[in-house]
């Protein structure tokens, strides 16, 4: 990362740093609202610079970041991890949510295969359609 830029786009950004599949996946969730650069809404062409705080809300779920250094490319997952540190706080919350999202669909009603006629009247009730 020694010959990285100096600042680069959010969309890309999170691209490169593995948070979104494709940019423009990346760019529509910036234009979305879903992330927050120095505690300002960001819009896709916003730069960032190494010391900046991202919060970011992907799949219901909460980053607190802080970027520590810019990527030159979307490389591997252990290259982008480095590109990034996130708050501890951010860290236990997301596992906290992703557990209990994981006990809802444990009480969901199971049936081997496709679900028969009373099980998807209880899969309705409890989407609440």
């Amino acid at each position: 990362m020694s010959d990285s830029p100096g600042a680069l786009r959010i969309d890309r950004w999170l691209y490169f740093c593995r948070f979104f599949k494709t940019r423009s996946k990346a760019s529509a969730a910036v234009t979305g609202g879903h992330v927050r650069v120095n505690g300002e809404r960001a819009a896709p062409g916003q730069r960032v610079k190494v010391g900046d705080r991202i919060e970011l809300v992907r799949d219901r779920l909460e980053f607190s970041l802080e970027v520590a250094g810019i990527p030159i490319r979307r490389g591997p997952a252990s290259e982008s991890r480095r590109c990034y540190e996130e708050d501890e706080e951010s860290i236990r919350k997301r596992e906290e949510k992703t557990a209990a999202l994981r006990q809802d669909r444990l009480l969901m009603p199971k049936t081997e295969g496709r679900p028969d006629k009373h099980t998807r009247r209880l899969l309705r009730e409890r989407r609440g359609r």
